[in-house]
């Protein structure tokens, strides 16, 4: 293959690398975690460290923001209830759902993922803020913690 058909095949991946990590737009709706996991798997399932994303959602679970509480190292994130709550409370949003990635391709919740997600899980409820999910991404799977029955 030539240089010229190499740059014009490296510029297709490119745009279908970037049309694949679109985001939820403001008033797109939540519906299950296979549709969470297609929006967020392209840009998160190569990165090196993991990052923490909170959608806040309206009463209709429809997508008001998503924003990027936090970027960790190769195996964790810091994620405090505070940094996560100050959005969602900004925004006045009556519910939020959780993802994040690990650099692994293992989506498979560690001991901290269960516990993060218990604190955020109980501080949505003192704030009257319902958490919808926690969904992980890896590389080409995912695991959903309401799909597992992990939200108890």
């Amino acid at each position: 293959m030539g240089a010229v058909k190499a740059a014009e095949l490296q510029a297709v991946c490119e745009l279908a690398r970037r049309f694949g990590i679109e985001t939820m737009r403001p008033g797109d709706r939540y519906t299950s975690s296979t549709e969470v996991y297609q929006h967020f798997h392209e840009r998160l399932r190569d990165r090196r460290k993991e990052v923490f994303i909170a959608l806040l959602l309206d009463s209709k679970n429809r997508v008001l923001r998503e924003v990027q509480i936090s970027e960790g190292s190769l195996t964790a994130s810091i994620v405090h209830p505070r940094e996560v709550f100050a959005p969602v409370v900004r925004e006045s949003a009556a519910a939020v759902l959780f993802v994040h990635n690990h650099p692994s391709g293992d989506p498979t919740p560690s001991r901290e993922d269960l516990e993060i997600t218990t604190r955020l899980r109980e501080a949505g409820e003192l704030m009257g803020v319902r958490v919808l999910d926690h969904i992980i991404i890896g590389s080409g799977q995912y695991v959903s913690f309401v799909d597992r029955g992990l939200m108890g």
